[in-house]
């Protein structure tokens, strides 16, 4: 496949000494369909990422996102409009970057094609519950974490043979391929029957089909459901994991990961704004999680 750019050595090396500084000269400001607004930056110093260096070249920011999870990567059929926690989240990082609205390309990608999307370069970053590991640090790198949640439980509502994951034994369990969650089971569950489709809301659908007893994911992807549905779908139990979310970013391309950590560290505020306007309204309270130098 034709890459948009080669991650060259010596621009990788100029990573360590990169760092992520921006201007203060502005073009603007951004907004979304949540009233938020973000910082377009017009100067931006970020040394030794070929990630940028392209983006900017091309004047276009490609990210990679979810569109089916509500309050989180949500994309509005009917109007065509993006909303939720990762997709404001991507808004703030392209801002940052100098990219407005009318720069960036949303590209929805299944679970199971991220690391493939980055590698491949598909995508510049991705955002989109991207639970950090160890397997997928093998491939690409990751910035973060911006969001730290747990797997969790969805049951039709009123549903009692479940409620938490000691009653999973016998059950079939839907969740996304390649997705954490569903490895987890599979590992840690041997008694319980997996099923797994692309996205989540196929999941969804086939639970309340009757195909499917419950679907697991991260508990603030299933709390938006939830919330969309409140007369069928009901979240049950507590968290039994810890998902910790990060951007995923071309594992050599240092330059962009610091530059991303940097903005997060420095932007509680614009952090604490995003998570009211989007999954704060659930009446959840999250506190900013302090980001680490993940590779």
């Amino acid at each position: 496949m034709k890459k948009r750019h080669l991650l060259a050595p010596t621009l990788v090396a100029l990573a360590a000494l990169s760092l992520s500084a921006c201007s203060a000269d502005t073009t603007g400001e951004a907004s979304s369909e949540s009233g938020l607004t973000y910082t377009v930056v017009k100067n931006v110093d970020l040394v030794g990422s070929p990630t940028y260096d392209a983006a900017k070249k091309a004047g276009t920011v490609r990210i990679g996102v979810k569109e089916d999870q509500p309050g989180l990567g949500y994309l509005d059929a009917a109007t065509g409009k993006r909303s939720g926690f990762d997709i404001e989240v991507a808004r703030w990082i392209a801002a940052s970057l100098g990219f407005d609205d009318s720069q960036v390309q949303y590209r929805a990608i299944p679970s199971a094609n991220r690391e493939a999307a980055i590698v491949n370069d598909d995508i510049d970053f991705y955002v989109g519950t991207y639970s950090i590991t160890d397997k997928r640090k093998e491939q690409i790198g990751f910035a973060g974490p911006y969001l730290v949640t747990g797997q969790g439980l969805l049951v039709v509502k009123g549903e009692k043979g479940i409620s938490s994951e000691a009653d999973l034994a016998g059950k079939t369990v839907c969740s996304a391929t390649g997705s954490t969650p569903v490895q987890n089971i599979k590992q840690n569950f041997p008694d319980t029957r997996t099923t797994e489709f692309d996205t989540y809301s196929q999941c969804v659908t086939a639970m309340l089909d009757g195909k499917a007893d419950a679907v697991t994911t991260d508990q603030a992807i299933l709390i938006g459901y939830a919330a969309q549905r409140p007369d069928e779908l009901a979240v049950v139990g507590e968290p039994f994991s810890v998902e910790k979310y990060g951007i995923g970013v071309a594992k050599e391309d240092a330059a962009l990961r610091h530059f991303i950590n940097a903005t997060l560290t420095d932007g509680g505020a614009q952090w604490k704004a995003i998570y009211e306007a989007t999954l704060g309204k659930s009446g959840t309270t999250i506190s900013q999680p302090p980001v680490d130098d993940y590779s």
